[in-house]
């Protein structure tokens, strides 16, 4: 059974047809969407091309008719073309009131609300997912403007959570905590698996063995995490033996002052956050 958002029955549109948006689209057809309601526009002819092949719905060129008709339009362009495309788009918006879901990393609602013209109520949702909202698997976190009703927050909910977990924070500042933590966060974890593959091979494992058990190693540990309900403290505590490997490990881990590096690395990553948002948030 196909079905698009309840009061958003026209469509939903994409500005960008990027990774994430691909990931969004994915998401949203597994779930039922029917693909004819929704559109994506995009610049490049190939992009356009393999959105309409693998998920048969609308594409166009051309941004301002992408929104035409559209109950939600979701902003997905890269920062350095949000004031462009707000713009572009201020006269649609003004005109049919749509919600907005702006997955436009760094950029601050005012700067949104001034590129749309500065002088009028926006429904405004913003997004910070991390990179595995492509397969469905990502953290989402959202914030609304005030203006944005508790049936359009369930609505940009609705299509975000295809891309994964949602969550709402109700001060805009916390965006910046967020991008540290599980926007950057992949990365870290990747750093981590790198790392632990490349000491088991020099340990004399099978590079394909030694990948292999750092995947499933990680995959494991995540998902006993999501379906315990004792916190990671509590976890760890029931694989570590006195007197065991693990113990040893985590024994050099503690001496190597990894809590408080950890802890540096995230609050250096939402310092760059913020000065990104300030530089990103020019509205002249």
């Amino acid at each position: 059974m196909t079905h698009i958002p309840p009061g958003h029955e026209e469509t939903i549109a994409f500005i960008g047809g990027g990774n994430m948006t691909v990931g969004l689209v994915a998401g949203l057809i597994t779930d039922g969407y029917d693909p004819q309601g929704l559109i994506v526009s995009d610049p490049d002819r190939l992009k356009r091309a393999a959105l309409m092949t693998r998920f048969a719905v609308r594409t166009t060129v051309d941004n301002r008719d992408a929104v035409q008709g559209a109950g939600l339009v979701v902003l997905c362009v890269k920062p350095q073309l949000a004031r462009q495309v707000c713009q572009e788009l201020s006269p649609a918006v003004v005109r049919q009131r749509p919600l907005l879901v702006s997955v436009m990393a760094g950029i601050p609602e005012r700067s949104i609300r001034a590129w749309l013209g500065g002088d009028r109520p926006v429904s405004l949702v913003r997004a910070m997912p991390n990179t595995p909202a492509m397969i469905q698997s990502g953290a989402i976190v959202l914030h609304a403007t005030p203006e944005t009703s508790p049936s359009q927050r369930n609505q940009a909910e609705t299509v975000l959570r295809a891309g994964g977990l949602t969550r709402w924070v109700e001060q805009e500042a916390q965006m910046d905590a967020v991008t540290a933590l599980s926007g950057s966060g992949p990365a870290y974890f990747f750093l981590l698996m790198e790392i632990l593959e490349q000491a088991g091979i020099g340990l004399g494992l099978e590079p394909e063995n030694a990948r292999l058990l750092t995947l499933q190693t990680a995959l494991g540990a995540a998902r006993m995490a999501m379906e315990s309900d004792d916190p990671p403290h509590v976890l760890r505590a029931q694989v570590t033996s006195p007197g065991g490997t693990t113990e040893r490990a985590l024994e050099v881990l503690e001496s190597g002052d990894i809590r408080p590096l950890v802890t540096q690395a995230i609050r250096a990553a939402c310092a760059r956050s913020e000065e990104l948002s300030r530089l990103l948030a020019d509205v002249s």
